[in-house]
């Protein structure tokens, strides 16, 4: 069967600026590349800017275009949406298209609280039941030397998990000059670098051992308080303007847990660690061996073996770039390596692949819900004085 004669899945995403942007490359990409059983179509792109949107759309490959995200929604030639938009209305858009029988790819974190992750994770079951499924895009799952990692772990190869480490390290808002955007606030964004980043750490962390935590020691803190208000915006940073706003979030959050398996842990996100861009740095040590991985040489994963001879022990530098390894052999020839994008490429491979077998795609929205009460506990640790605080997992 050629790409052109598969079924279509006609796609409408909602949010046009970074995720958006990243979120597109991937729908168009996927299929050059991957043989995937569904056709995905770049049918609507959604946007309160109908100059903006519209520009977007032209630009990334979009058929139309919507100024309201319940129209995308309510479309009948849209199968699937995709949530690229601020944390403050990821719930509200989830659930309205999963009980309009969309299929959801939603970014993370997958809300702004818990109680905003229980309701989407509702939703999401109730509608499985219909084969209308939901994910949440926890995207650095699918590079290839942390999926790698996930794989040695779960053959024993580094044996029982004694000790992680984990570090999502930037230094966009440095500069105390920075302006204001919407993830300095708290009502749009939820957190600051604890659920931008530190979500990340907290689902790698889980995915590569296989554990879940269980409990949390942290301390939450804001080195800039005000920042001017933007006079213009980027992807990330922006030019400030006149007036002075408040942040209302972290700019840093550090904190310790452990594992369902004993391990111990420590966590670390921040944006203020000048000359690291974009630092995931994990590591984990167990009974047999040590895995080691850093995103800004992703794709490299460092792994020590404990049975070789001491004699000529010691990290050894896997290049991920091998068509054994995950994802790789649709892409270049060994050693030609791949960037920050093909994460997303990959997400939608995993999706498209699923949703054609009906299959729950991964991370679920209950994987989301459980990163959305570890960050809850961090916050509530914080609060009072660091104290330890466990992780509660309702049925």
């Amino acid at each position: 069967m050629t790409s052109a004669s598969r079924p279509p899945l006609r796609v409408g995403m909602i949010g046009y600026a970074f995720m958006g942007v990243a979120h597109s490359q991937a729908w168009r990409t996927a299929p050059r590349f991957f043989d995937l059983p569904l056709r995905p179509e770049l049918t609507v792109l959604g946007g309160r800017d109908a100059a903006g949107v519209a520009s977007a759309a032209d630009r990334l490959g979009w058929a139309d275009t919507e100024t309201d995200w319940r129209r995308v929604v309510e479309r009948d030639d849209v199968d699937l949406v995709d949530i690229c938009t601020p944390g403050d209305s990821h719930a509200e858009i989830a659930i309205a298209a999963l009980r309009a029988g969309k299929h959801v790819l939603c970014e993370k974190p997958l809300a702004n609280s818990v109680a905003e992750a229980e309701a989407m994770t509702a939703a999401a079951t109730e509608a499985a039941a219909s084969g209308v499924l939901a994910m949440v895009g926890f995207t650095y799952r699918r590079v290839p030397a942390i999926a790698l990692a996930r794989r040695l772990v779960a053959e024993g190869r580094i044996g029982t998990v004694r000790h992680v480490r984990a570090q999502y390290l930037q230094d966009w808002i440095a500069d105390p000059a920075a302006p204001m955007s919407w993830r300095l606030e708290k009502e749009r964004a939820g957190s600051g670098a604890l659920g931008d980043i530190g979500a990340h750490i907290v689902d790698l962390t889980q995915f590569i051992t296989g554990e879940a935590l269980t409990g949390v020691s942290a301390v939450l803190e804001t080195f800039v308080r005000k920042r001017p208000l933007p006079a213009s915006t980027g992807a990330l940073g922006g030019v400030g303007g006149e007036g002075m706003g408040e942040v209302t979030v972290d700019d840093a959050a550090v904190f310790l847990g452990r594992f369902s398996g004993g391990a111990l842990a420590t966590f670390e996100a921040t944006r203020f660690a000048l000359g690291r861009k974009n630092a995931i740095r994990i590591e984990v040590n167990g009974s047999a061996g040590s895995l080691a991985f850093d995103f800004e040489d992703m794709n490299v994963l460092h792994f020590f073996d404990g049975a070789e001879p001491a004699e000529t022990a010691g990290f050894r530098r896997i290049v991920v770039t091998e068509p054994e390894h995950p994802y790789v052999a649709a892409w270049w020839p060994a050693g030609h390596g791949l960037g920050y994008e093909h994460g997303f490429t990959h997400q939608v491979v995993d999706l498209v692949t699923a949703l054609a077998a009906g299959e729950q795609p991964t991370p679920s929205f209950a994987d989301g819900l459980d990163v959305q009460r570890v960050l809850d506990a961090v916050e509530r640790s914080a609060a009072d004085r660091s104290t330890w605080t466990a992780i509660t997992r309702e049925n």
